[in-house]
C-alpha cells in the first residue's frame, strides 16, 4: 500500500510539472509571438497607409489614419492565433509626420478565481524620410 501511494504521488506530482512547463512555455512564446505580430503587421500597415500623391507633391510622407487602421486589424485578423483572445488599442496616430501606438493585450491559459493573466506589448513606429527638398518652399536642403 505504502509503494502504490508513492507511486501515485510521483505520477501526480510529474503531471503537475508538465502543466507548469505549459504555463510558463505558453507565456512566454506568447509574449514573443505577439511582438513581433505587432510589430510586422504595424510595419506593413504603415506602408499601405503613405499617401504616395502627398508625398510626390510636398516631399514629406503623411499617412491615412482610416487606412491604417483598416489594413492593420484585416492583417492582423489574418495572422493571430484563433486560439487566444486580443484587445486591440490605438492609443496614437499622427498623420505628419507619420507615427503609431498600438498596444495589444492577450490572454494565456493561467486562470486563478476567474481572472486572467494578460501579456501587453506595445509598439511605437515613425516614419523617416530622406527628404532633399523643403516642403513648402521646394528648395533644395544641403
Amino acid at each position: 500500500m505504502n509503494k502504490g501511494m508513492l507511486g501515485v504521488g510521483i505520477i501526480v506530482m510529474g503531471l503537475i510539472a508538465l502543466l507548469m512547463v505549459n504555463i510558463v512555455s505558453n507565456y512566454s512564446t506568447g509574449g514573443e509571438l505577439d511582438y513581433y505580430l505587432l510589430k510586422e503587421t504595424s510595419e506593413a500597415a504603415l506602408e499601405d497607409s503613405i499617401d504616395q500623391d502627398f508625398r510626390i507633391s510636398y516631399g514629406i510622407p503623411r499617412m491615412d489614419k482610416e487606412k491604417f487602421v483598416e489594413s492593420f486589424l484585416r492583417r492582423f485578423a489574418e495572422n493571430v492565433d484563433a486560439t487566444r483572445t486580443y484587445d486591440i488599442k490605438f492609443i496614437d496616430l499622427n498623420e505628419i509626420p507619420p507615427k503609431v501606438s498600438v498596444k495589444i493585450d492577450s490572454n494565456t491559459v493561467l486562470t486563478y478565481n476567474n481572472d486572467t493573466t494578460t501579456i501587453s506589448t506595445q509598439i511605437d513606429q515613425i516614419v523617416e524620410t530622406d527628404a532633399k527638398r523643403d516642403a513648402y518652399t521646394k528648395t533644395l536642403l544641403d
